[in-house]
Formats: structure tokens, C-alpha cells, sequence
């Protein structure tokens, strides 16, 4: 695990500087607190962070290989590396390590870009490859790791994170319309776009060949939803129980101590019974919860973990929100307003005083239909005809009725009255085009901002898709990468701690994503293959609770502590003057919130984030810590 930066320039420019690369990479410390490299030529610098993993004292980086003619960092873990050094040692290759980075190497040497297929593993790589002058660029299937760049005509800049770009002074800073529209419908910037005009992410399933000033970006792999099994719902049980299995053993390896977080929920649950079945330990896992019982899970995480004998470690939490927003700023980079990023960074925090990696339960939710979205968009599939007359009716209530129960129905009925994904776009969103609009003149109509998601979605939305699959290719698009791994992976790197998702085995994901929709939704159930085969290792609490989410108390954080806090941020000559939003309806939000009429938790949030990103990353003409 680590945290990589680089630099490539064009044929017939000054050659990069090296303390350029060096800044690039002491500003991402936390990422790769244990190791540090770099390779200096007269065209490139890669420069590298690590946190040891594996292969402590043989990990190092910049790896070489062809006479010191290729040069590789990589952020992330393989692991299959092991099966792929043993291929490529019977076709001859030889090795000086153990180390992963000598395995992706020498993959590379043997099969080119077609190497990074055949990983299984979470990862951001560049290889320099003198022998051709090309840099290479990729980035692994689901979007566990990331991976930024910008170019202009003499050079390329990558990262693992944005703020390594910006120790350039001239790397673009202007923000992109089309990204703040979308962080203020989703409280995230969707890939590929940044939020600077200029920037991009590296989309996952991608990789990326630099070479004289050109570049070509190539997908290797895109989700399968068309396949579907033709197993019975018992042989279909069976295959699910060996691929967890499977999944959660390959991501065991490790030369650290390590954990998993646990919430009590089925996926962490899940994950948690099949670690305990291959250590001889007990296993160590982390939780934390809150004073206010509706946002605690504690008593599910300590019945699981009394169920599975872990050695348990929990934490009560009251949290000063101002102060620790000001550092998930920081570690996000781009403006960010999901709020379970909170205990997000609470769990880690507390997990690295003890290990330095866990396992997580992320994925699960949308390989296996667990999210309330989707039943509510099933439900209202069903409508067929009547979605039309309902919307009207449903907006005429919602206009005669007091709030919140008149918000409600409106928000419905304008839901009813989009296109079938961006319907569903829409219950992704955090706020109703109107609200957003409202606070930012150019945040376009009810539909523009669904658009570009549906654009990068593209050939996965094809024709004959069940209305489930179509809004579960949605979610692998872009609120998989760009929200849930986002957070996992800055609130983790943030303590320098390494966060494994066994459900996005390559082979497990495409088992799930092939199961037809009465083996994953039934009956207004999520997960029914999986709640069937988690029984065999799981209390029946466990299996049967419904999905809560990683929630926090800040709808009365911002009626409390945290009122204040927006009250000063909305009134302050800075937000008036950066014109992000309007400080008039900030405030008036802020009113209705305080109020109790209407909950406004969500916007509330997005603004405060967007604003405070914007002192940090905005405002300084020097990005550190």
C-alpha cells in the first residue's frame, strides 16, 4: 500500500525536476508513512510512499527490470501475485524479491498492457518504459485505488491523489461547472471528471499509454450484467459460499497484524465469519458508535463478535465535527459531503492503534442488491402506466401539504416524472435539482446533471437490462468508486492503514452481478442468496437486520454544535465573494433546518464541505499540510 506520483515530459522540453516529484510526494506522507523512492531521468519522475505491506524488507520502490530500462511504482496490493510469479518463472523469468512490484514488472516485459487483466487486486500503477519512452498508466477493475492526472502539450502530471498535482503551479485550478453541478446533486464529483477543469481520474477498469505528448486511454474490463446463471437457487447457494470463501482467504495475506472493521451488519459480518475460519487466532475487529442510540450499532458488532470469539475493540465517540471536517477536507482533496466519512475515519483511527490492515464489507450492497434505493425503484417500476398520473397527483398533495410530509411527496412525484436511470440517478442524488439550482444559478435543470453518469455508463445500460441491473451498473459507474471507495480509501490512508474489500474478488463480483434479480431482491428483501448462505456462520440477527448505513447524529449537529459553525462559514466575505453558492438560500436552509419543518441536513453539509474545501484548496497558492 502506498501513495505514487509522477512526471513525464514531451520530447524536445527541459528535463522534469526532481524536487517537483519530491514535493509530489512528501505531501501524501500518510499514505506511505514506513518507505520512500524515486527515479530521476531526463524525461521522468516517479516518485513513491509506502506502507508496508508486503515483502517488508524487500518491497522497495521505483522496481526495475530491463537493465534499469523499466521503471514501476504501484499503489495497492496483488493478490495473485504469487500464481502469476510462479507462470512467469516456468516462461523463464527470474526474480530477485518477493515483492509484488517485480511480479507486475515482469508480467509487463511478457505480455505488455495486456498484464493488467490479469490481476486481481486493488491498484494505481505507472511503468516508465524508456526502451519506448511511454508511460503507462493503470488502474484497477472496481476503482479501489486512485489515480489523477492532467496534461498539457509538454508533459503529464499523475498522483494517487489531487494534491500531489498541485505542488505544480501549473496545474489547472479553475473549477469545472459540470463537476460542481454534480457535487451539489451528489455530494461527490463522478469520474473521470475532477474538480478542476483539466483534471481527471483515471477511470477504473482502465489503463492509460503516454507517449511523446499523446495519450490513448483503453478499457481492459467492464462488469457483466448480461450473463445470467442458469443454477438453481441451492447450486447458486453452494457456488456463493465457496467464492466468499475464496475471496475473503486471498486477501489474508499479509506481513502486518491486521483486522476488519465491524458493524454487525450482514456484508463486515460475513466477511468477519470467513476470516475467523482460516486463523488460528482470534480475529481483531474494530467498531465504533455514538451517544445517541438510533446511530449506534455497537450491539450488533458485540453480538457477531461474541458469536465468532474476535478479540473485539470498540469506541463511544463524541466527536468535535468542526475540527475533524477541517482534516477530511484535507485528505478528500476534491469537495466531498458524505457524512459517514466521519466514523469512517473513527474506525480507522481507532483500528491503527492496533493493526495495519483490515478487511472491509465493502461492495456487497450493490453486487447484491442491498441498498433501500433499489427497492424503491423496483416499487415504482411496477407502477408501469400510472407513473404518470401518480407523478401529478403526488406533486399537487406535496404542494397542499405541510413539510416535511409535502417535501416528501413532491420529491416523489418529481422522481416519477424522469426517464427510467435518471429516475434513479435521482435517489442518488442528495438534493432535487431545484434545491441545487437554487444555490448555484448554473446548476442546470432537472435533468443535465443526471447526463454525464449516464454518458460513462454507456454499453453497461444496454437494451433488455432488468430495471435492478441497469441502476446496479449505474452504482458500479459512480457511486462505488467515486463515493464508498473514496471514503474507505482517504479515511483509512488518512491513519495510514490499508482497507481490503473481499467482495470485489474478480470472480466473486461477476458471480453476483450474474445472478438474476429473485436470487438477490424478493419479496422487498435485499440479499436473499447471500442472507441464505451467511446463515451458516452468522446468528440470525445478524442475517435478518436490515441495512442502516454508517450514519451519524448531523441533522441535530447542525440544530447544536455544528449551527454556528454554518452560520459563520455562510457569513463570511469569502463565501459571498467565491459565488459557489448563494448565501441567501444557504441561509434560508439554515432557518428551515433550525426550524424542525424540513430536514436539510444533507445540503447544509454539501455546502459547509464545499466551502471549507474551497479556503483549503482555493484560497492558499501552496497545497500542504
Amino acid at each position: 500500500m502506498c501513495g505514487i506520483a509522477g512526471i513525464v515530459v514531451a520530447p524536445g522540453h527541459a528535463p522534469p525536476s526532481a524536487e517537483l516529484g519530491r514535493r509530489m510526494t512528501a505531501v501524501i506522507r500518510h499514505r506511505g508513512p514506513d518507505d520512500d523512492g524515486h527515479h530521476v531521468d531526463e524525461r521522468a519522475v516517479l516518485g513513491m510512499r509506502r506502507l508496508s505491506i508486503i515483502d517488508i524488507a524487500g518491497g522497495h520502490q521505483p522496481a526495475y527490470a530491463a537493465e534499469q530500462q523499466v521503471c514501476l511504482v504501484f499503489n495497492g496490493e496483488i493478490y495473485n501475485f504469487r500464481e502469476l510469479r510462479r507462470e512467469l518463472e516456468r516462461d523463464g523469468h527470474d526474480f530477485r524479491t518477493q515483492s509484488e512490484a517485480e511480479v507486475i514488472l515482469q508480467a509487463y516485459l511478457r505480455h505488455g498492457t495486456d498484464a493488467i487483466a490479469r490481476l486481481d487486486g486493488m491498484f494505481a500503477i505507472a511503468i516508465w518504459d524508456r526502451r519506448s519512452n511511454e508511460l503507462l498508466l493503470a488502474r484497477d477493475r472496481f476503482g479501489e485505488k486512485p489515480l489523477y492526472y492532467t496534461r498539457n502539450r509538454h508533459r503529464i502530471l499523475f498522483g494517487s491523489e489531487l494534491k500531489s498535482l498541485l505542488q505544480s503551479s501549473d496545474c489547472p485550478r479553475d473549477v469545472a461547472p459540470d463537476a460542481l453541478r454534480a457535487y451539489l446533486s451528489y455530494g461527490y464529483v463522478p469520474s473521470p471528471s475532477s474538480i478542476f477543469a483539466g483534471v481527471s481520474k483515471l477511470p477504473p477498469g482502465h489503463w492509460l499509454r503516454y507517449r511523446d505528448g499523446q495519450v490513448e486511454l483503453q478499457r481492459y474490463w467492464r462488469p457483466s450484467l448480461a450473463t445470467k446463471t442458469r443454477m438453481s437457487e441451492a447450486e447458486a447457494g453452494e457456488e456463493l459460499a465457496e467464492l466468499l470463501d475464496r475471496a475473503v482467504a486471498s486477501r489474508l495475506t499479509s506481513d502486518v497484524p491486521f483486522g476488519a472493521f465491524l458493524s454487525g451488519g450482514l456484508d463486515s459480518s460475513t466477511v468477519v465469519a470467513l476470516m475467523a475460519r482460516h486463523l488460528d487466532a482470534p480475529v481483531k475487529t474494530f467498531t465504533i458508535g455514538f451517544k445517541e442510540a438510533a446511530y449506534s450499532e455497537l450491539d450488533d458488532a458485540r453480538l457477531v463478535a461474541r458469536h465468532l470469539g474476535t478479540e473485539h475493540h470498540e469506541l463511544v465517540v463524541e466527536p468535535d465535527a468542526a475540527a475533524l471536517l477541517q482534516q477530511l477536507v484535507w485528505h478528500f482533496d476534491e469537495p466531498f459531503a458524505d457524512a459517514s466519512a466521519i466514523p469512517t475515519f473513527l474506525v480507522s483511527q481507532l483500528a491503527r492503534q492496533h493493526v495495519k490492515m483490515v478487511l472491509t464489507g465493502d461492495g456487497g450492497d450493490e453486487l447484491f442488491g442491498g441498498y433501500d434505493r433499489y427497492l424503491r425503484l423496483l416499487a415504482l417500476d411496477r407502477l408501469g402506466p400510472l407513473t404518470r398520473p401518480a407523478a401529478a397527483v403526488l406533486r399537487v398533495a406535496g404542494a397542499l401539504l405541510p413539510d416535511p410530509i409535502g417535501d416528501r411527496l413532491d420529491r416523489i412525484g418529481e422522481r416519477l416524472q424522469l426517464p427510467g436511470e435518471e429516475r434513479y440517478l435521482s435517489s442518488v442524488a442528495l438534493q432535487r435539482a431545484g434545491t441545487a439550482r437554487a444555490l448555484h444559478a448554473d446548476a442546470g435543470g432537472s435533468r443535465h446533471y443526471h447526463l454525464p453518469v449516464l454518458d460513462e455508463a454507456g454499453a453497461d445500460l444496454g437494451a433488455g437490462r432488468s430495471p435492478l441491473d441497469r441502476a446496479v451498473a449505474i452504482d458500479l459507474q459512480s457511486y462505488l468508486p467515486d463515493d464508498i471507495l473514496v471514503k474507505l480509501d482517504r479515511m483509512a490512508m488518512a491513519n495510514s492503514l490499508e482497507g481490503r474489500s473481499p467482495f470485489l474478488h474478480p470472480e466473486l463480483a461477476s458471480f453476483a452481478l450474474s445472478l438474476p434479480e429473485s436470487f438477490r431482491i424478493r419479496a422487498g428483501t435485499g440479499k436473499v442468496l447471500l442472507r441464505q448462505v451467511a446463515e451458516r456462520w452468522l446468528p440470525p440477527r445478524a442475517v435478518a437486520k436490515p441495512k442502516q448505513g454508517f450514519g451519524i447524529p448531523l441533522g441535530e449537529w447542525l440544530r447544536g454544535p455544528l449551527r454556528e459553525v454554518a452560520r459563520d462559514t455562510f457569513a463570511s466575505r469569502a463565501f459571498r465573494e467565491r459565488g459557489l453558492c448563494d448565501p441567501a438560500v444557504a441561509n434560508a436552509l439554515l432557518d428551515e433546518h433550525a426550524s424542525g419543518r424540513v430536514d436539510r441536513r444533507q445540503v447544509l453539509w454539501q455546502v459547509i464541505c464545499l466551502e471549507l474545501w474551497a479556503q483549503r484548496f482555493l484560497d492558499s497558492a501552496v497545497v500542504e499540510d
